[in-house]
């Protein structure tokens, strides 16, 4: 699309998603009224139609749908409970169709399809009980337009051929209803069909990146965090530190105590350990009882100091199980990340710092 063509549709339509759609459908409403109006002005060219109250009809029905427009084009109509002044347009509409029903004379069959497009352009936007209404206030306009008719000009609305178009709307409209609540009933089985997906699809975008027992970041996320860090600290020139947590003797918790319970343990210290880092460390299960920390812009010295600060709340837990409560120690393996260093190298050191923190009698930080 050239610049020229999409600035002219941005100041036709907008810029806002919702607000394109409400702007664009009232723009073809509009459309539909010049359309109908213009086929009254054929029925004043033969003669059929008085010139001047149609003109005025005209003027009527092609305002108010511009003034529809306006009101919605200006952001002025999010104001109301429906922003695309559904209701409000088909009122109208439905409105200068029954005028237009009381001056087409002979020719007035035709405004019936027209009344229809009025009441199908709601089918797909508004709840059956809203249609109808719609269909209700279509037969009261139409059957309020015939009746004065007969009274005002009984040789061309002859009363018993306006009393049997009054019969054909009052069938054609509870048809409309009914085919209303059926689309209704399959817009919200979509939208509750929508609904699900969208949840799922969260849920599957949360467990691709989510240990599901914690809630921390998975290894797979992790190392995708720890990747762009390095990018980041490489262009700037700064320093991280990573570090990798163990829960002692877990395998021995487990063991004595029951999954369950291993799993509250894991809980627990995950959540502690979101409590006690700062919010730009990022912490993430790694496997099993491991756990890896990454430190931005944090030098050995200063990583260590937090680490011993989370060894000690960790060291003063205590988890509930059926028989008491439960303590539980970390050890943890801390290294600086060396510019120019692949990063499974790192990790590695920091592997091997936290094996010798086991060998050195465990709940400890070694830096490697």
């Amino acid at each position: 699309m050239s610049p020229r063509l999409q600035a002219f549709g941005d100041a036709l339509l907008g810029t806002e998603r919702r607000q394109r759609v409400r702007s664009a459908r009232c723009l073809l409403a509009c459309g539909l009224m010049a359309y109908s109006l213009a086929s009254m002005g054929y029925f004043v060219a033969v003669d059929i139609a008085p010139a001047g109250p149609v003109l005025v009809l005209a003027l009527f029905g092609l305002g108010g749908m511009l003034a529809f427009y306006a009101a919605i084009r200006s952001g002025a109509s999010q104001r109301f409970a429906d922003p695309s002044l559904t209701i409000a347009q088909m009122s109208f509409a439905l409105l200068v169709g029954a005028l237009a029903y009381t001056l087409a004379g002979r020719a007035r069959g035709a405004v019936f399809p027209i009344m229809m497009v009025v009441l199908m352009f709601g089918l797909y936007s508004l709840t059956p009980r809203q249609v109808r209404a719609m269909s209700w206030l279509a037969l009261l306009l139409f059957g309020g337009a015939m009746g004065l008719m007969v009274w005002r000009d009984p040789a061309i609305y002859r009363p018993e051929v306006e009393f049997a178009h009054f019969l054909v709307i009052a069938i054609i409209l509870p048809a409309v209803s009914m085919l209303a609540g059926q689309l209704g009933r399959l817009r919200d089985a979509l939208k509750r069909q929508k609904a699900e997906l969208r949840e799922a699809l969260a849920h599957n975008e949360v467990l691709a990146l989510r240990d599901e027992l914690t809630g921390l970041a998975n290894r797979r996320h992790m190392a995708a965090l720890i990747e762009a860090e390095r990018e980041r600290c490489a262009a700037h020139g700064s320093r991280f530190c990573l570090a990798v947590l163990d829960i002692d003797r877990f395998k021995r918790i487990n063991d004595t105590h029951g999954h369950p319970v291993g799993d509250r343990v894991l809980e627990v210290f995950a959540q502690e350990a979101l409590a006690a880092i700062r919010e730009a460390d990022v912490l993430a299960r790694w496997g099993g009882e491991e756990f890896m920390l990454m430190l931005p812009d944090t030098r050995l010295t200063a990583a260590r100091l937090g680490l011993e600060r989370l060894r000690t709340r960790v060291e003063a837990l205590r988890v509930a199980h059926g028989s008491g409560e439960l303590g539980f120690t970390l050890s943890a393996g801390l290294v600086e990340y060396t510019p120019g260093e692949p990063l499974v190298e790192a990790i590695a050191r920091a592997d091997r710092a936290l094996y010798q923190a086991k060998q050195q009698g465990r709940n400890r930080v070694v830096a490697g």
